[in-house]
């Protein structure tokens, strides 16, 4: 009979930062019970994933198990840990908890996707705890930059686990609960088997800084402006929207936030009586008749996205909104690796329009929602683990903070996505690697990762498209007149000549030699097309385009 075992297995956000997903199992092996803890996105770009809309983690692992799934959840309320709520729900059809802060953003998630929000269960903070299966969870509070975050205290027979979700310790959050060294040590107290441990910061040396040192800097920064201010920042960082807005109102102007998520970020927070003292608000129409000296805008798109308002402003009009020479643009945020271009391209396209663009290159206008190393170092003091397992970061991160964790004392394994790891022995063991990857949410369908549907976009973005159409006659004879149609690719040859003319020209000369065996079987016959067509643009213009061949038969009449 096979022994009973704890696993640890994520599926997302372990060796990257974003598109969280990590399950925990109890039972014989092969059969372990399931809980899902987090569900994110991660965010597409233009060279890697065109015309996607956002990415999440392929869960086919889990939806093969699905009958052994007890519950999802959700540590906050961040898309890289909320944001798949929507668009996987459908394979999932599980209870998913979460405090209610984020269970009011997940259910909004869940009405938007047509599925039903009363399967979105609000939890009360530790000591309450929610069994689910062999497992009873309960939502741990901790700080972060966005309110009602929570580590999960995971009771199993084989022994506690601490889930820390994204934290920091902040002892005056402005919004939001402070850390709470007390709590965790109260959860801590009889033993921990395992810390499953947020890595974003585990580079920085120094100690963290708290969200209330940045409204001291604030204030005068706005006050000191000439023209129109427009702050942007993350939106679900509810804490920093009000710091904002208060220093607009300290300098007399009035406060109008623009982009979707913002304003639901804000309602949500309202809500659920997080938020009871957010200054007055006025609509972007109303913002068009305040004189420019006296109004403050509050903005989406912090890290570049193409569709949110800082870019949007900065290519023109906005809601009726347009910045001038002298206004003043500030970043409240740190950028995400990997959205430096589209970061880069807002502030010079609001530089060419004489906005004076101020950044966080200080550090007085931004503090990080994580833990640095010193913080991560005074939480495993805390808790006292006898295993730490690195999550929530790149390969790099996860390395360094196991080398951290046994620096102290402890155990540190590094268990990227796929890693399958035992924490039932006295030593944890990988005990499997399992296939991950990504879903693209491409429209409204979800697309895998090797389906080829975005491979084939970036072919055409890097080569350039060709449609030829051909008829065959009844006898297997391909008439005269083939077509071709060119998208993204030099109208001319070198020599001048239109390069669609040559490849019919040359397409004509290959078809009036061909066999009948050849006409009469399409696939010979396409290939034939494809070399032929991919021979000219090779030889006038240095491409080897996409091509799609359209056979057209003629019957007998």
């Amino acid at each position: 009979m096979a022994r009973d075992r704890l696993i640890y297995l994520p599926l997302g956000g372990a060796g990257e930062i974003g598109m969280n997903a990590y399950v925990y199992g109890y039972g014989p092996e092969g059969k372990e019970r399931l809980i899902l803890v987090d569900l994110g996105i991660a965010f597409p770009d233009m060279d890697t994933t065109p015309g996607v809309d956002v990415i999440v983690p392929d869960i086919t692992w889990l939806t093969d198990r699905l009958d052994r799934l007890e519950g999802v959840f959700i540590t906050h309320a961040h898309e890289d840990h909320v944001g798949g709520v929507g668009h996987l729900f459908p394979q999932l059809k599980t209870r998913i908890h979460a405090r209610k802060f984020t269970a009011n953003l997940a259910r909004r998630k869940l009405t938007e996707k047509g599925q039903d929000p009363k399967m979105v269960i609000t939890a009360e903070p530790f000591p309450a705890m929610i069994e689910a299966g062999p497992f009873k969870v309960g939502f741990l509070p901790v700080s972060h930059s966005i309110p009602e975050s929570a580590g999960l205290v995971i009771d199993t027979p084989a022994g506690r686990v601490i889930h820390t979700g994204d934290f920091k310790i902040d002892h005056s959050p402005v919004v939001g609960e402070a850390f709470d060294e007390a709590l965790w040590s109260e959860a801590s107290k009889d033993g921990v088997r395992a810390l499953v441990c947020d890595s974003t910061n585990v580079f920085s040396k120094h100690p963290g800084r708290s969200e209330a040192e940045v409204k001291p800097n604030l204030v005068p920064l706005v006050q000191q402006a000439k023209g129109m201010f427009v702050a942007t920042t993350f939106a679900s960082n509810v804490a920093r929207l009000k710091s904002l807005a208060d220093a607009g109102v300290a300098a007399g102007r009035s406060i109008c936030l623009m982009g979707r998520a913002m304003r639901r970020m804000t309602e949500a927070a309202m809500e659920e009586g997080l938020l009871t003292d957010f200054p007055k608000t006025i609509s972007p129409e109303d913002a068009a008749s305040i004189p420019r000296e006296n109004l403050m805008l509050i903005v989406t798109g912090s890290q570049g996205e193409r569709r949110a308002a800082s870019a949007q402003l900065s290519r023109g009009k906005y809601f009726g909104m347009e910045l001038k020479e002298g206004d003043t643009f500030l970043f409240s945020s740190k950028t995400i690796p990997g959205n430096e271009k589209e970061v880069a391209r807002i502030m010079n396209n609001l530089s060419e329009m004489g906005v004076d663009v101020v950044t966080d290159a200080d550090g007085l206008y931004h503090v990080s929602g994580h833990a640095n190393r010193p913080d991560l170092a005074a939480v495993h003091n805390i808790v006292q683990p006898q295993v730490v397992i690195p999550m929530h970061g790149e390969h790099r991160h996860l390395r360094e903070h196991a080398k951290l964790a046994e620096s102290l004392g402890r155990i540190g394994i590094v268990a990227p996505n796929g890693t399958m790891v035992s924490l039932s022995g006295n030593k944890p063991e990988v005990v499997d690697f399992v296939e991950t990857g990504r879903t693209y949410v491409d429209g409204s369908a979800l697309v895998g990762q090797f389906d080829g549907v975005v491979r084939d976009r970036i072919r055409m973005a890097l080569n350039g498209h060709a449609v030829v159409a051909v008829m065959v006659d009844d006898d297997d004879e391909v008439l005269e007149d083939t077509w071709v149609e060119l998208r993204g690719l030099p109208d001319a040859a070198g020599n001048g000549a239109p390069l669609a003319d040559l490849m019919e020209t040359h397409l004509a000369g290959q078809l009036a030699r061909v066999d009948t065996r050849t006409a009469g079987d399409d696939e010979k016959l396409e290939t034939l097309i494809v070399k032929g067509v991919r021979k000219i643009a090779q030889d006038e213009v240095g491409k080897r385009p996409e091509v799609t061949v359209l056979i057209t038969r003629l019957a007998a009449e």
